[in-house]
């Protein structure tokens, strides 16, 4: 007796696999442009589920919880921005503080282009962190440093090739930098426009150890 045997077909994985990863990678998305300019604890995910066209009751087929969602969300910003900063901080086309520059006019620009409605996610959720989960905490911290340290290798170079005192602490100054920067992202928000932004590093730069 002949035994059949059916081959696992080649091609595009099954339609159904792809629209879910495709749905849910749009409510990342919506998620990431909604928390960035309303927040965390005051939102609920009505307005990220009709923008993609997901049924509330579907939502959960998705993501365990809301916190899980959050969880996702800060992920994928963070995984984004990090890009971001790893474009402009590792550019060896310019010297370590103009990458810094060359950072913040990127920053500027998107501002702009949103109407200075969004900041920076982290830095939002930051503002909030008590009405959060309490993980969010651990998570949000870390993000911080994470960034932090690709700032303080920026300023290693920078004391390298002379921009900044041997003798500066350049894991403070990083961690300076973000404080800095944070509040300044906050108030460009506020003020609905990028002088607190060019403000900043105008000032980090001319203060930095030389």
């Amino acid at each position: 007796m002949t035994t059949l045997v059916i081959k696992p077909r080649r091609g595009r994985p099954p339609k159904v696999a792809r629209e879910n990863y495709d749905t849910r990678a749009e409510l990342i998305r919506s998620g990431v442009e909604h928390l960035t300019e309303f927040g965390f604890s005051s939102s609920g995910i009505e307005p990220i589920l009709k923008k993609v066209g997901v049924p509330k009751g579907s939502f959960y087929h998705y993501f365990a919880s809301k916190e899980a969602f959050g969880e996702t969300v800060i992920a994928h910003y963070d995984g984004y921005f990090s890009g971001k900063l790893d474009m402009h901080l590792l550019n060896t086309d310019y010297s370590p503080l103009t990458r810094l520059q060359k950072f913040v006019d990127d920053a500027v620009q998107g501002m702009t282009r949103h109407d200075f409605k969004r900041g920076c996610l982290v830095g939002n959720l930051s503002q909030e962190v008590d009405a959060l989960p309490s993980g969010f905490r651990t998570l949000l911290t870390a993000i911080f440093v994470s960034w932090q340290q690709r700032v303080r290798t920026c300023l290693i170079e920078a004391q390298a090739c002379g921009e900044v005192a041997h003798n500066a602490d350049c894991t403070q100054v990083a961690e300076f930098f973000w404080i800095g920067w944070e509040g300044a992202v906050s108030r460009a928000k506020l003020v609905e426009n990028a002088e607190p932004l060019r403000l900043f590093i105008q000032y980090f730069l001319q203060t930095l150890p030389k």
